[in-house]
């Protein structure tokens, strides 16, 4: 439920005010700078992070209404995909990452986000540019530590410590972008090094040390000039928009958007528990049901199954046949939150003398209720 939740959002957990103004303590800003957000939302944490009228803040963001929010507060705001959107190499000053903390959506694809958006964006930081990246401290080592050992210098991980962080064991990171010459003098072991110092560093999430209030180290942000965001991706809100008036999508959405059938009336006679059971597993009993604690809404829905049965062939060896076929499942969620969900429990009996095992008999599952 956790990982539906938060595609739902695109994403978006924004970083506590507390816990950017204590970053904030910990960046040097004495110069006109270019800072980016690339999950920008409402452009609250950047703002929060590198304040001041010398700053300039770009941000990209998916979301169109935290995208014309975040234009009140940043100097450049681009609504749409960030991997659609370029800079010039080495250009910027800042880079803040707090990415969505989930797998990439696509077939065949299994790549985590921080990953993704580190690869993609710390390129676009000049040589001595500051990362500041905020994500589960886990995915620190796992995900990003090539990049991070390679490309980055004088790193310092903390831990987050305000209730919502704390709930996705969050860390930040500070990174200084190492130069063009000291990449080159990097070898092999010096790599394993840091890789093997920052997996000690980010293995016990307790261990880390607390974000301070005050800061025991400063990181200086190098000056930097304007840059200019090319977004090449398409203009969403505007294809939506006109997607009602496109024939093809009139044509189409009898299909993909058909409207659900519903049938109203009451029966000549009462129903017995048959009908009802009938009723129930075609859908036509879905919807809201109860009163208080106990109201829920009920959801039926087809369930493939698979039986599978084990005989002894002529030569000695085992034949395994499986079987498929359709059964029921009832799915609950109470105002509560808690889901529960009757199901096909298939029985465990012993293989019958003609080597074939009987089918599931509907003996219901009660799945637990969530926390």
């Amino acid at each position: 439920m956790a990982r539906i939740e938060a595609r739902m959002r695109l994403g978006y957990y924004p970083l506590d005010d507390r816990e950017a103004a204590r970053i904030a303590r910990f960046l040097r800003c004495p110069a006109p700078a270019s800072t980016l957000d690339p999950c920008a939302g409402t452009g609250a944490a950047l703002t929060a992070i590198a304040p001041g009228a010398h700053i300039r803040r770009y941000g990209i963001e998916l979301d169109a209404h935290r995208a014309n929010e975040a234009r009140g507060v940043l100097d450049e705001v681009i609504q749409g995909d960030a991997f659609q959107a370029k800079v010039p190499v080495e250009s910027l000053s800042l880079l803040y990452l707090n990415p969505p903390y989930d797998f990439e959506v696509g077939e065949g694809r299994n790549q985590r986000m921080e990953k993704l958006f580190l690869d993609e964006f710390f390129r676009w930081l000049r040589p001595g540019g500051v990362l500041v990246m905020v994500v589960p401290a886990d995915r620190l080592h796992a995900e990003c530590r090539t990049v991070l050992c390679t490309q980055f210098k004088d790193k310092a991980i903390y831990r987050l410590t305000e209730p919502a962080a704390v709930r996705y064991k969050q860390a930040v990171l500070f990174g200084v972008r190492r130069s063009h010459t000291e990449r080159a003098r990097l070898n092999d072991h010096t790599v394993d090094q840091a890789a093997r110092k920052l997996h000690e560093l980010t293995r016990d999430y307790d261990a880390i040390p607390p974000l301070p209030d005050e800061p025991d180290r400063a990181y200086t942000v190098p000056p930097g000039g304007p840059v200019h965001i090319e977004f090449r991706g398409l203009p969403l809100d505007q294809i939506e928009d006109l997607l009602e008036k496109s024939p093809a999508w009139l044509q189409a959405q009898r299909v993909t958007h058909a409207q659900r059938k519903q049938f109203f009336g009451r029966p000549l006679t009462p129903l017995h528990a048959g009908h009802v059971g009938l009723c129930a597993v075609s859908g036509l009993l879905n919807g809201v049901f109860g009163t208080g604690p106990n109201r829920h809404v009920a959801h039926w829905e087809a369930v493939k199954l698979v039986d599978r049965t084990e005989e002894e062939g002529d030569d000695g060896e085992t034949i395994i046949r499986e079987k498929e076929r359709f059964s029921q499942r009832l799915t609950l969620l109470f105002a509560d939150g808690r889901i529960q969900m009757l199901s096909e429990k298939p029985r465990e009996d012993k293989e019958s003398d003609h080597g074939e095992r009987p089918p599931a008999d509907g003996e219901a599952e009660v799945c637990p209720a969530d926390p």
